[in-house]
């Protein structure tokens, strides 16, 4: 309804441009939003006031003259001016009713994408294969599939890219490892993470070791047979660990979304020459640079984005230019959006600024940096286990479908074990995911089991609860949805306002596709449960005074639900019918 509402006023300004009232050239960012109190409207602007001043206007004058070139619409019963020149819109509740009806009819809620379908390549989770997955890939990982699966849903192609790290010096030390004790590493490789430390211990303490890991490292760079073969072994064994992972969290992705930095390897060389051919690189103590005006220190000094050593070993800025240039022209992107952690920042906008300089990707093509703060503990700090380690994902996951088992067991004691196990893993999956996802992917956020479990506020749980009332009412029912006939009308407070967050659902999502933020869609779903809960106190539902009222707030209910469910697959998290 925003969308229209700011057409609206688009042709009001058109229209008073074209007759002098406004001067030509402006143009405004042409704000809409909700009202708080429904007696003053339930949509309003501030266009007036923005733009008295140029027309030299009061901004109630200015609002006065909005209004009479404000085009008919349907949907509009009428516009008011309030305060110092607000103009505040009326919604018709015969025509939301409709849109309502429509999108209860459809089979994706009249969700549609506003302009052509992209190809988006999805850069998300990249966990570094030399070690386990522990918290700080759960941010990357679920909120790059949260924003995928939006995209998905608005019409996007979108195509999944797991950058992981399978490359580098440190894999000299682990196939070292292997080669020393090849049974024991078999069986040791079920704990990478311990794996990974025992092969460390022994690069530490054995000089021998160490030289025989670097020599291995040139072997496999080289492309030797038998060290291919450990580390494709290595590898294959680290990547089931992820899946495993991935499958539990209910991410989509798989093995064919792989494509980690050793995929760039042979195109790394290549990338280097392409910017000495066009002049972009300089020699700085031995190594290949590229500087960039734009980026310079504290001291105003520019800033260098290497692009080889001076032994000749490349970085990550020459891999990650190498992916756009794949990117671009094998994947035939328009837009790359990539969810890695806030910190890298500053390496994304140079590397993004060198590609585009240098011809790696058409100026078409969206490159952007979906940067995410990180998951603290209760002390502030990045999250570590009590001797200061990493968490490993797979003990977090564990200990949250622990505490649900617990907390549903009390709630339902009488339950059978397999549901009160499967509501729990729902549940304890849900909760640690819904944490993550509703906070602002920018921010930190503290680690808080008993906050994230709670049937009370912006969580899982009482989401899932708001769900499983829905699906109460129709088990009651004894009826499907597709038997209930009659139409939507809106009479009762609750009712209408219901009805405006539903009709909100598809500039929500366009939000979230646009801004990579699907917060927004949890304080959505969240704000829509609430008004459910309103609608369902005050409006009887399967008791109301008459069969038209009664089917009405079935139809209501039943797209409430549907939304509920589908808004929360969307952010990858499963539903139950009850709990």
């Amino acid at each position: 309804m925003k969308d229209s509402i700011r057409h609206l006023i688009q042709q009001a300004l058109d229209r008073l441009t074209a007759e002098g009232v406004l001067p030509a050239g402006l143009t405004p960012a042409i704000q809409v939003e909700n009202t708080k109190d429904k007696s003053h409207g339930d949509f309003a602007s501030n266009i007036a006031m923005m733009l008295a001043k140029p027309a030299g206007m009061k901004p109630r004058d200015l609002a006065e003259k909005l209004i009479a070139a404000l085009p008919a619409d349907e949907q509009i019963t009428k516009v008011e001016i309030a305060g110092p020149g607000f103009l505040n819109f009326f919604q018709n509740s015969d025509a939301l009713a409709q849109r309502l009806e429509a999108a209860l009819a459809d089979a994706k809620l009249g969700v549609h994408k506003n302009g052509p379908a992209q190809r988006v390549v999805v850069d998300l989770s990249a966990p570094n294969l030399a070690k386990e997955m522990h918290v700080g890939h759960l941010r990357s990982t679920i909120i790059g599939d949260g924003v995928a699966r939006v995209l998905e849903f608005l019409g996007d192609t979108v195509i999944r890219q797991n950058h992981v790290g399978d490359w580098g010096t440190q894999f000299g030390m682990l196939l070292a490892y292997m080669q020393e004790n090849p049974a024991a590493a078999e069986s040791e490789l079920a704990d990478l993470e311990g794996f990974y430390r025992a092969a460390k211990k022994r690069f530490d303490e054995s000089p021998e070791f160490a030289d025989r890991a670097r020599e291995l490292v040139v072997q496999l760079q080289a492309g030797d047979a038998e060290c291919l073969r450990l580390w494709h072994r290595f590898n294959d064994i680290s990547l089931s660990h992820c899946q495993a992972l991935y499958d539990r969290l209910g991410v989509k992705l798989s093995m064919a979304d792989v494509k980690g930095e050793s995929a760039y390897n042979d195109d790394l060389p290549q990338v280097v020459a392409d910017l000495a051919a066009k002049g972009l690189l300089t020699e700085d103590n031995g190594a290949q640079c590229v500087f960039m005006d734009e980026f310079k220190n504290a001291e105003g000094n520019p800033l260098p984005l290497i692009v080889q050593k001076a032994g000749g070993g490349y970085l990550y800025a020459t891999t990650d230019l190498a992916a756009t240039r794949y990117r671009a022209g094998t994947l035939k992107a328009d837009r790359v959006l990539y969810f890695v952690d806030q910190r890298q920042a500053l390496h994304f906008q140079m590397v993004f600024a060198c590609a585009r300089l240098a011809g790696f990707v058409p100026a078409s093509m969206e490159l952007e940096h979906m940067g995410f703060g990180t998951m603290n503990g209760p002390d502030g700090r990045p999250f570590k286990t009590r001797d200061g380690g990493t968490v490993k994902l797979v003990q977090l996951l564990d200990e949250a479908e622990q505490r649900a088992y617990s907390l549903v067991k009390d709630k339902n004691p009488d339950l059978a074990e397999d549901e009160l196990r499967q509501i729990a893993r729902v549940v304890g999956i849900a909760s640690v995911k819904y944490a993550d996802l509703s906070k602002h992917r920018t921010s930190d956020y503290s680690f808080n089991f008993d906050l994230m479990l709670s049937f009370e506020g912006n969580t899982a749980p009482y989401l899932l609860y708001a769900y499983t009332r829905v699906a109460g009412v129709f088990r009651k029912l004894g009826k499907g949805v597709n038997e209930i006939g009659g139409q939507i009308t809106l009479v009762a407070e609750q009712e209408q306002a219901l009805a405006a967050k539903l009709a909100q659902f598809n500039e929500l999502l366009a939000s979230v596709a646009n801004k990579g933020t699907p917060h927004m869609l949890c304080s959505y779903l969240y704000d829509l449960a609430g008004l459910f809960s309103s609608f369902y106190e005050n409006c009887p539902i399967l008791s109301a005074e008459d069969e038209t009222t009664r089917d009405s707030r079935l139809r209501l209910t039943a797209l409430t639900g549907r939304t509920l469910k589908q808004g929360l697959e969307l952010l990858g998290l499963e539903t139950l019918e009850r709990m």
